[in-house]
């Protein structure tokens, strides 16, 4: 059953909601509440340090238990590939394309500017699970970059609230591109 988020509610509304949705353990609800939040009470002005943490705890939880449903996923799927089972194979493969299709972040893309706190840290944790969780390291690498570079282009339009935050996060994303570009060069100087 799909729920309706009140589209003429304030901030304050939004917020009690989305810790009345958090306290429930209802957190794709949290997270529609929050958006409604990021979307209709923020042009003028920044979220606050509550709003934010809140907004992280709602994404948290809702793509920690799709990181767990796509390993869990992931793992079935190498053990009928073990047993050559290729009807259920497919089947897994299908459905573990699913997970990963629900493992987006197109709203940050979509909503927020690229040198906010929210799209940077997205970006960050997404390129950290491309790399660290399904081995890819060519599009964490790309995600990462393309994050710093947007970022960087568009410094100038960060807000005096955010700066510290964006700036530290572009920081852990340069370090990361660093780490992960000289890990795959010593893959390939090695005989």
């Amino acid at each position: 059953m799909a729920s309706a988020v009140p589209e003429n509610l304030n901030r304050e509304q939004y917020v009690y909601l989305a810790k009345l949705a958090e306290q429930a353990e209802r957190y794709e609800e949290m997270v529609e509440f929050m958006q409604k939040l990021v979307v209709g009470c923020t042009p003028s002005s920044e979220l606050t340090v509550e709003e934010r943490n809140l907004l992280s705890v709602a994404y948290k939880n809702v793509i920690g238990s799709l990181r767990a449903a796509w390993r869990i996923v992931s793992s079935i799927e190498q053990k009928e590939e073990g047993r050559k089972n290729d009807d259920h194979v497919s089947l897994v493969k299908d459905y573990r394309s699913k997970v990963e299709s629900e493992l987006s972040q197109d709203i940050a893309y979509a909503d927020l500017p690229p040198t906010h706190p929210i799209r940077l840290g997205l970006a960050l944790n997404f390129s950290v699970f491309y790399y660290e969780i399904l081995n890819q390291s060519d599009k964490a690498c790309g995600m990462a970059k393309q994050a710093f570079e947007e970022a960087i282009a568009e410094l100038d339009t960060l807000g005096e609230e955010s700066y510290k935050d964006s700036t530290l996060i572009m920081q852990l994303l340069r370090d990361n591109l660093t780490l992960w570009t000289s890990d795959v060069q010593d893959q390939l100087d090695e005989p």
